[in-house]
């Protein structure tokens, strides 16, 4: 039977982040190129959600972006997706006004942006609510 799962969905890497041997992610899977060329596996979808939100913070930290069109033109270049589009789809989720400033270290915030970000990555995919909560959780300790 073919599978319906995204690839973020079934590498549980709902960000779509690609692999990178110099990340040393909590989880993380060998690569296998006979499975995924490009992407990183992980080996549950919490520590998945986790390398997210560290990522964002890490944009938000190191790179002082931020604002969610900030965030989000560098985390999906405009040469792959319609970022306008990927902007509003987040600041809907999220409750932010274009252009305002957000605080990803603030567990709300960091819930909704991750939580936008897996919807739009993978065709509308949502966790449930306890694999979401455990995720952020991880990414902000």
């Amino acid at each position: 039977m073919p599978t319906t799962e995204t690839r973020g969905v079934r590498n549980r890497n709902p960000g779509n982040i690609d692999y990178n041997p110099a990340n040393k992610w909590q989880g993380q899977l060998p690569p296998n190129p006979a499975l995924e060329k490009r992407f990183a596996r992980f080996d549950t979808p919490e520590n998945g959600i986790r390398a997210l939100g560290k990522l964002l913070l890490t944009y938000q930290r190191k790179h002082g972006l931020k604002t969610v069109k900030a965030i989000i033109n560098r985390w999906a270049p405009a040469v792959e997706n319609d970022t306008a589009a990927y902007v509003r789809a987040v600041e809907a989720n999220t409750g932010t006004r274009p252009g305002a400033e957000i605080d990803l270290a603030q567990a709300s915030v960091m819930a909704g942006f991750v939580k936008a970000i897996i919807h739009h990555e993978n065709a509308g995919y949502a966790y449930p609510d306890a694999v979401l909560a455990e995720g952020v959780r991880r990414a902000l300790t």
